[in-house]
C-alpha cells in the first residue's frame, strides 16, 4: 500500500553555472600564478626608455647586466669582463644560435657597455640584443600624442 503526501515531489537537478563559474575562478587564478612566477635572469637595473624596441622571444638566451658603477653580472652572480669569453665559448659550441641579452643601466658607461659587446662578439655570437624599458611602460606617451 502506497501512502500518499501532499508535499509535491521534486526530482533533484544539478546546478551547472556555480560549477563553471568556480572553473573560470580557478582558471584565473592558475593562470595569474604562472605568469607572476616568470623570472628574469639580469639584476636589476634602471634600463634607458626608447621607442623604436621590439619585444624578442626569452627562449634559449643568456643574460648579462652592467650597473651604474660599471660592475658585470653574468644572470645575478658578479664576474669580470675577462672572464665573459671564458663562460660563453663552451656555450657557443654546444649551441652558437642563443641569444644574448645586454641589460645596461641608464647610467652605465658607453665604455663598459662597449667592453662588454666587444668581449661577447669575440665569442662568436651574433644575435646580441639590448633590454630597454618600453615608453608605454615607462609612463611616457608616444610621439604625436
Amino acid at each position: 500500500m502506497e501512502v500518499s503526501s501532499t508535499i509535491p515531489k521534486k526530482h533533484a537537478r544539478i546546478e551547472i553555472i556555480p560549477l563553471i563559474d568556480i572553473m573560470f575562478f580557478l582558471l584565473a587564478s592558475f593562470m595569474m600564478v604562472s605568469l607572476s612566477q616568470t623570472t628574469m635572469k639580469g639584476m636589476k637595473v634602471s634600463l634607458p626608455v626608447g621607442s623604436s624596441g621590439e619585444t624578442q622571444s626569452k627562449k634559449d638566451y643568456y643574460s648579462f647586466s652592467v650597473d651604474r658603477d660599471g660592475y658585470l653580472y653574468w644572470d645575478k652572480d658578479k664576474i669580470t669582463y675577462e672572464d665573459v669569453a671564458a663562460k660563453l665559448r663552451p656555450l657557443h659550441v654546444t649551441n652558437p644560435d642563443a641569444k644574448i641579452f645586454i641589460r645596461a643601466d641608464n647610467e652605465a658607461l658607453h665604455g663598459n657597455v662597449t667592453r662588454l659587446l666587444d668581449q661577447i662578439r669575440s665569442t662568436g655570437f651574433n644575435k646580441i640584443a639590448f633590454e630597454i624599458k618600453s615608453q608605454a611602460a615607462a609612463g611616457v606617451p608616444a610621439p604625436g600624442k
